[in-house]
């Protein structure tokens, strides 16, 4: 069964993304209000993708971003390192005091009936301040570039990330590439930066230059302005609130060839259902479902994404990658962060039915 792309089957980089990179303060399992230890993790909606695809499936990843010459810059640009991402960076010089920062993000895990509780420091942060013409994409992608990537997350955080994002896409475009946007619409984000109507016209004029659309059924209502069911009172695992927004979606942008996401019903913090489920080139996929014993709930999503993109990317047929997808989102879970410490033959045994059974 074709997906539809019209992927590159060579290039320097097999995947780029675009995006802010953050650095996540996570006291574990204890409140901020109680904290006296955090771990940190290096993160970034878009970031996390390019680091999953190279650290557990082994593609060749880049991340364009803003970069800080300060010493939690120096921490990030090593994770980026460390998880064998490249790096293309807009340098920032930070004066001491007031920045520009690397943003934080502050996210317990909440522990059974206590939810985690997400927010932010993203005060002068140096990734908001990227407008176009801070990279030149030409040297970027003068390997030659299969897939490129972006997300709501940081269309959200001025007024020129968003211009930077189609710059992005047009030139990944004139390289040949496949692209794709995660709609991660984060209402926080949003409501500083002018709504969900600025929401809306802002992610319109990305989504003109993808193919790939990565977003459930509420953030197909808010980031693309298409009117639904009340998703709070769906099941949050019945796909047919999802795929029923397919054609508004298509009449809207009808480029669009794939759409995906990821179908989670929270019993509690640690105990989730897991699915997922893609409409592609017509044809509707669904996964199993998992029950998930949940260690840290972030990053599952660009999980998700992450082993969808990698099946598509290797020529795995629709229904494959969505179940490699399902496994590598699920897998996630059961690691501290919001990066992947999967292996992809841990991934593959998953998506085939493995099992927890110990491996000796």
């Amino acid at each position: 069964m074709s997906n539809g792309l019209n992927i590159p089957r060579e290039g320097a980089l097999d995947f780029v993304s675009l995006g802010a990179l953050v650095h996540r303060i996570d006291p574990g399992v204890i409140p901020f209000r109680k904290a006296t230890d955090c771990a940190i993790h290096v993160s970034g909606g878009e970031f996390n993708c390019a680091a999953n695809l190279a650290d557990c499936f082994r593609l060749n990843t880049g991340v364009v971003s803003a970069m800080v010459n300060y010493p939690i810059g120096e921490l990030v640009a090593e994770r980026v390192r460390a998880m064998g991402v490249r790096g293309f960076y807009k340098w920032f010089e930070h004066d001491g005091v007031r920045g520009p920062n690397i943003a934080a993000v502050y996210s317990d895990r909440g522990h059974g009936v206590r939810a985690p509780i997400v927010f932010y420091n993203r005060s002068n942060e140096a990734a908001a301040q990227l407008k176009p013409s801070d990279f030149d994409w030409r040297a970027i992608f003068a390997g030659g570039v299969r897939w490129f990537h972006s997300g709501g997350i940081f269309a959200a955080l001025s007024e020129t990330t968003a211009e930077v994002i189609v710059e992005g896409m047009k030139a990944a475009k004139a390289a040949g590439a496949v692209t794709s946007f995660d709609l991660n619409f984060r209402e926080k984000l949003w409501k500083i930066s002018g709504g969900e109507s600025r929401a809306v016209e802002t992610v319109a004029r990305i989504v003109e230059n993808v193919d790939v659309l990565v977003g459930n059924e509420e953030d197909l209502q808010k980031g693309l302005g298409i009117p639904g069911q009340d998703v709070t009172q769906a099941s949050k695992l019945d796909p047919s609130a999802f795929f029923g927004m397919i054609d508004r979606v298509l009449k809207k942008h009808p480029q669009v060839k794939i759409v995906a996401t990821t179908l989670r019903e929270v019993h509690t913090t640690n105990r989730h259902s897991w699915g997922a489920v893609a409409w592609v080139e017509g044809q509707t996929y669904v996964s199993p479902t998992a029950e998930l014993d949940v260690l840290d709930r972030v990053g599952g999503g660009d999980g998700f994404a992450s082993g969808f993109f990698y099946g598509l990317l290797t020529g795995e047929s629709p229904e494959q990658a969505l179940r490699l997808g399902w496994a590598h989102g699920a897998l996630l879970t059961t690691f501290p962060g919001d990066t992947t410490m999967a292996t992809v033959e841990q991934v593959r045994a998953f998506a085939r039915g493995g099992s927890a059974r110990i491996q000796r």
